[in-house]
């Protein structure tokens, strides 16, 4: 994971951002997952990247159906990534199977350049 800022343009006015990555389901409804994660890193003026690693069906009262990605495929998500835009932080959301927790766990450990540091909300 780099150690360089992340600059952007917009309008002819230069900004500094703080690079999170977000590894987690999408939620087709917006309210949770990927996409509620992308507008908090937003509204904190950060720059949110995404990996996802399920596609759901839901909206606010259920899940009806959850499509998994492959590990594999998880993996190549956080390696293109992070070999070009570097992150300062990880969120990792949903991760469907004990498959996906070892191989993103394999993945960042690979790619780190500082240490990880891991919490647990539940």
């Amino acid at each position: 994971m780099h150690d360089r800022s992340f600059t952007l343009s917009l309008f002819g006015l230069m900004k500094n951002y703080t690079r999170v990555l977000t590894i987690a389901g999408s939620d087709s409804g917006g309210g949770a997952g990927i996409q509620a994660d992308l507008k908090t890193f937003a509204a904190l003026g950060c720059y949110g990247m995404s990996v996802i690693t399920a596609l759901t069906a839901q909206n606010t009262t259920s899940v009806t159906g959850i499509m998994p990605v492959p590990s594999a495929f998880i993996a190549e998500q956080i390696k293109a990534v992070l070999s070009d835009m570097g992150t300062d932080a990880v969120k990792i959301g949903m991760l469907h199977s004990p498959e996906v927790i070892v191989e993103v766990a394999k993945t960042l450990r690979s790619l780190a350049s500082r240490p990880l540091y891991l919490t647990r909300s539940w």
